[in-house]
């Protein structure tokens, strides 16, 4: 089990490095610059970003003249913590140690 997951851990990186490499000789020559509009009024926008556990969702509400009013991030163990209660399920409790290294879940919830 834990070679198994060391083993996928392992090709993961290498895709992951592969992929880099890959973005990194196609980016153009001069970086695209942009200047931020003026938010809309009584609007909501959300937006999917990926972390390092995992993808991290913010919310943000703006007031009635443009003003952010809220705004909430959700870190990947919010979503995580289930799954490993899932892989969890009928198993031994020594077992917990292992697989919640193997998640490596947030205990505070916060994943920046």
């Amino acid at each position: 089990d834990v070679y198994a997951r060391t083993l996928l851990r392992w090709l993961e990186a290498e895709r992951s490095m592969n992929f880099i490499e890959e973005q990194l000789h196609q980016l153009p020559a001069l970086g695209t610059l942009t200047t931020p509009g003026n938010l809309g009024a009584s609007r909501l926008a959300v937006s999917l970003t990926e972390g390092w556990r995992g993808e991290i969702c913010h919310t943000a509400i703006t007031d009635d003249v443009g003003r952010f009013s809220r705004y909430k991030i959700v870190d990947p163990s919010f979503h995580n913590w289930q799954g490993l209660s899932l892989a969890l399920r009928g198993q031994q409790i020594s077992d917990f140690p292992l697989c919640n290294k193997s998640f490596n879940l947030s205990y505070c919830g916060f994943d920046l």
